[in-house]
């Protein structure tokens, strides 16, 4: 399922998304034989199978959790894209915000969802709400850092080394840590702000530090 489209399954079938497994099979039925192809009157192939394909990731437990989790995702990251408290434009600290949330998107989406670990740049610009043109920077720099890898058809994906950078500078770094604790988001109006006691930058390796590591 791409995470740049994602439907409304509920929608779809006209229930809340706190409807029981029962009423969901109820539903199911009746659509069912409202859209099947047999049906002269108001059958629909399309939507046949859409609801076909919508009844069977509902009706299994674990799909039905990994379809709510991306559908709210979805709806948070529409309404609040990062840039409305983070800064991304600052020369430095604002590359430096910008290299952050890639990872923590990057690494909240692998945690998830490891067998569809691979998040696209549409949905990086959407999540941040920040032009692609201004993320050249960033992902070249991650690329480069082994953090991340990009896949020919732009998609990136968080590596090894991105996610032992994540986990050893999660306790040092206050906005890493914010944004992997709200699921790569956050809502936090002091963000935008510098306070006189700055919190320490996260420790971007060299290129020494990673070959002493090998």
């Amino acid at each position: 399922m791409s995470e740049a489209e994602i439907p409304d399954y509920y929608e779809f079938l006209e229930i809340s998304p706190q409807a029981t497994q029962e009423t969901i099979h109820r539903v199911y039925r009746y659509l069912a034989t409202r859209y099947h192809p047999d049906n002269t009157d108001t059958g629909d192939l399309d939507k046949f199978a859409m609801l076909s394909a919508i009844y069977k990731a509902l009706s299994d437990p674990a799909q039905r959790t990994e379809y709510d989790a991306q559908r709210a995702m979805h709806e948070i990251t529409v309404r609040d894209p990062l840039s409305n408290t983070i800064d991304f434009l600052d020369q430095v600290e604002g590359d430096q915000n910008r290299r952050l949330a890639v990872l923590a998107i990057l690494y909240y989406r692998r945690r998830m969802f490891p067998h569809e670990p691979e998040v696209s740049l549409s949905e990086l610009e959407r999540r941040m709400g920040f032009p692609r043109d201004y993320l050249d920077f960033t992902t070249w720099y991650l690329t480069k850092k082994k953090f991340i890898t990009r896949a020919d058809n732009s998609d990136f994906t968080l590596t090894v080394e991105g996610v032992d950078f994540v986990e050893s500078q999660r306790p040092t770094v206050p906005l890493l840590d914010r944004l992997l604790t709200r699921g790569s988001h956050t809502d936090d109006q002091d963000e935008r702000s510098h306070p006189p006691n700055r919190p320490p930058a996260p420790h971007w390796p060299s290129d020494e530090d990673q070959a002493a590591a090998v």
